[in-house]
């Protein structure tokens, strides 16, 4: 079976909030999609992250969940 796709998109403005590494942005159509995945030191860090301690309070407020 033969499939012709011709399409044309055009986006004035794309907002995405965060890509994280298991998240895929798909615009228009895709035959297969394969896993990439890519870990960047983009902040040149040379051992692992301090230990995060316990907070008292949220740092953004959140809502009640009801």
């Amino acid at each position: 079976m033969n499939l012709i796709v011709h399409q044309s998109i055009v986006i004035n403005q794309l907002k995405v909030g965060g890509i994280s590494n298991s998240s895929i942005l798909q615009i228009g159509c895709a035959g297969m999609i394969k896993a990439r995945s890519n870990l960047y030191n983009t902040g040149q860090f040379t051992g692992p992250a301090p230990q995060a301690g316990e907070s008292a309070a949220p740092l953004v407020p959140l809502p009640a969940i009801t």
